[in-house]
């Protein structure tokens, strides 16, 4: 479990909380400037006053989504306030962001009154292309979001009610047809009445579920007619006369559970007493109503989701809200209505039937994905979800009339693939190929804290199987001071490990012709970078990852000293992966070889296009110089050249060019008008230097002036899978490189 410290460590390390604004014009000089703000602001401002609709071409109104909050209903917390639910509203803006490239403010609202909160947010009107309504409790929240759409002329959407439904809904539709069974005849039983159980009945009754074959259940039990309660409109519509009384009673013989309530409110003797091919979605976080597991024992025929990832079938509402505001906002929609929603539904039930693409199977590192009852509901990181679910929500947007900006649609599916992109999802595609098949990995700095923060995710996240090397007493106190559980850690202390003979009998062996003696060998390997090279090569772990405490030569020296290179190789290299918004581009070398001749350069660039290809890339290779084909030549262009040619050789299927300049590698329309000649016919993604000076440098500048983010050093050519940190790395980014780790493991053995 992620502890206290962890949390608030998280949100208060480095900038505060989770979330930033960049400009997104240059404003570098001084006509820059004037055309940001004065006097030039003047002329978009003028445009937009004679013509009110030019302020989603003047202005970011277009992708600007307000969450808005009183912080009545935070998660499982309750009512904690405006100010508490803050760090709920920034996380619902990186998700925006993340999947589907939408700018948030959040805004939390200090007051009760949900007229107060009904004015505020139409007077907000004419910054916002639309409402985000979070975590407001019911039955208020059901007020404003009806006040706010017949009122205002941008889409609101409550999430807490509308998400879970679409996607659930989607979900039941294919669940319903692998049962068999008819949306009209099937019984539904829902547990829980607020927000979300209400906007899931409501949904699936516009889909075609009986309103006579509903029951809904609430803290009290069944709500029936003559419980005695004084029912608010929205629970009264759906109060009906029945013996049954409570969720037991319910449930037998019912087609359909759907629980968005409580943990553990359903019993596996309740389970039983449903109908063939029962259909349970228990969705209460983080803990169903009952687990996957202890349905599966009583019932192998049931249909399950969850909102858990660890299972299959996982309703995630992030698989709605982005898509859904990304779709209603390119055509400038005045509302997200019935429609719109059931389109989502439909887009999202229908992509789950069709042939799963390779890469996203292995972005969740197995072979394939069917439809079928451990598949009724697409991935969140299907990249086609953004496409599907987008243009069926315009679409629905246009066909209802509500578009003041229609779109063709063709156009607006290429759109959509330009937004996608490896970058965003490089991480994610890594971690989930990394749970997998984890692996064990060696931390010989196991005493560092932040070696022990991220062996404690890696655990958390299933990502692999941690083991840190040292004295477990000082591993176990420095745990402790950083309130770090230890559970599912292996603690190995190289200096009394029976292992530790059999290692410097090894290394003896085979450094003994290069000056190493058998009391030198002893003394190596008590170092537990050694040690931990020792474990790897012997199969006693999968990957060594060290560097956060000592330098890199100290790091990289044991590996090449007792580690094989592949069949082939000659030399070890390096490369960084470099992420830009949705660019994912591979440097290299930027860490080895000082200058590599011609051919060692050509291994550099087939093996820098081995690694794209393991990370679902398609390599595009530019080797790189001061020189465009021969317009300066010299010995160091003339190197580059011919590396090019012995790659084309060498791996005649690689699209591959050079010597080239960086602008012309990274500018397709400028090398196709200069060099048309050129096999590089798109923007290259793998960039190959001519030296380390060139690579090293480069990487670095893109780093802290181009603000890009580095995932490695990744070290090609070693046979077993050993890769360095570096002091200044962070605990999130040593969880990164034990992910790309384990999927180094994984492609090796």
């Amino acid at each position: 479990m992620v502890t206290k410290k962890q949390a608030l460590d998280y949100h208060s390390e480095g900038k505060r909380g989770k979330i930033e604004i960049h400009p997104t014009k240059p404003c570098m000089t001084q006509l820059d400037l004037s055309l940001a703000y004065t006097p030039g602001v003047a002329e978009p401002c003028l445009m937009i006053h004679d013509n009110p609709s030019d302020v989603y071409k003047y202005t970011a109104k277009g992708n600007l989504v307000a969450v808005v909050s009183n912080g009545t209903a935070v998660l499982g917390l309750g009512n904690i306030g405006a100010a508490a639910g803050k760090p709920v509203m920034e996380g619902k803006g990186v998700l925006f962001k993340r999947f589907a490239d939408i700018d948030v403010f959040d805004i939390e609202l200090d007051t009760l009154d949900p007229d107060e909160i009904i004015k505020t947010c139409q007077l907000l009107e004419p910054t916002f292309g639309g409402i985000n309504l979070e975590d407001i409790k019911g039955p208020e929240c059901f007020y404003i979001e009806e006040t706010l759409k017949k009122t205002m002329n941008i889409p609101v959407f409550h999430d807490d009610q509308h998400g879970t439904a679409i996607i659930s809904a989607a979900a039941m539709l294919n669940a319903l047809e692998l049962a068999g069974k008819e949306i009209d005849k099937v019984r539904v039983v829902f547990a829980g009445a607020g927000a979300a159980g209400i906007a899931c009945a409501k949904l699936y009754l516009s889909l075609g579920v009986n309103p006579d074959n509903i029951l809904m259940t609430d803290s009290k039990g069944v709500m029936y007619e003559g419980r005695g309660d004084t029912f608010n409109k929205y629970k009264q519509q759906f109060v009906r006369k029945t013996d049954c009384r409570t969720i037991a009673d319910a449930l037998k013989g019912a087609d359909v559970f759907l629980g968005v309530s409580v943990a553990d409110l359903v019993t596996q003797e309740m389970v039983k007493t449903m109908a063939k091919d029962p259909i349970i979605f228990a969705m209460a976080n983080p803990d169903p109503e009952i687990s996957y597991t202890d349905v599966m024992a009583v019932r192998k025929d049931a249909i399950m989701a969850t909102g858990r990832s660890d299972f299959p079938n996982q309703v995630n509402n992030v698989l709605g809200f982005p898509f859904i505001f990304r779709g209603a906002l390119d055509v400038h929609a005045t509302a997200i209505n019935e429609e719109m929603k059931i389109a989502a539904v439909k887009a999202l039930a229908n992509l789950a039937k069709e042939d799963v693409p390779e890469d996203v199977a292995k972005a969740y590192g197995v072979d394939h994905f069917k439809f079928g009852r451990e598949y009724i509901i697409p991935k969140p990181f299907d990249s086609r979800v953004l496409i599907r679910e987008t243009i069926a929500v315009a679409q629905a947007a246009m066909d209802t009339g509500v578009a003041q900006n229609p779109v063709d649609i063709d156009e607006y599916r290429r759109e959509l693939e330009n937004r996608i992109g490896h970058g965003r999802t490089f991480m994610n595609v890594l971690c989930d190929k990394a749970k997998a098949n984890p692996k064990q990995i060696v931390f010989p700095e196991g005493d560092s804290s932040r070696i022990l923060r991220a062996a404690h995710l890696i655990v958390q996240q299933g990502l692999g199987q941690p083991i840190l090397l040292g004295d477990p007493e000082i591993i176990k106190t420095v745990a402790a001071k950083y309130e770090v559980s230890l559970d599912g850690i292996e603690i190995v202390n190289p200096l009394t490990s029976d292992k530790m003979d059999e290692y410097v009998e090894t290394y003896y062996q085979k450094r003994r012709r290069k000056g190493v003696s058998k009391e030198r060998a002893a003394a190596q390997i008590c170092n537990r970078t050694y040690f931990g090279i020792m474990m790897l090569e012997h199969g006693d772990c999968d990957a060594v990852l060290s560097g956060i405490t000592t330098n890199y030569p100290a790091t990289i020296r044991p590996a090449l000293e007792v580690i094989d290179l592949n069949p082939g190789i000659t030399r070890v290299s390096g490369l960084f992966a470099m992420v830009k918004g949705a660019q994912l581009y591979l440097f290299a070398d930027t860490t080895v070889n000082i200058d590599p001749n011609a051919e060692e350069l050509a291994e550099i660039a087939i093996g820098a296009a081995h690694v794209a290809r393991g990370f679902n890339m398609e390599p595009r290779i530019a080797m790189l110089s001061f020189s465009n084909f021969g317009s300066a030549p010299s010995k160091e262009s003339k190197k580059v050249a011919l590396a090019t040619k012995l790659v084309k050789e060498k791996a005649p299927d690689l699209m591959v060019d050079g010597e080239m300049q960086l602008d012309t590698a990274l500018m397709p329309e400028y090398s196709k008008r200069h060099f048309p000649f050129s096999k590089l016919t798109d923007e290259a993604n793998v960039l190959i230097f001519p030296d380390l000076n060139s690579g090293n440098i480069a990487y670095k500048l893109a780093l802290r002036m181009g603000d890009l983010k580095a995932i490695g050093p990744i070290l090609m050519g070693l046979s077993k899978p050993v890769h360095v940190l570096h002091k200044s790395q962070e605990i999130n980014d040593i969880v990164d490189m034990a992910a790309l780790a384990v999927v180094d493991a994984q492609r090796q053995y």
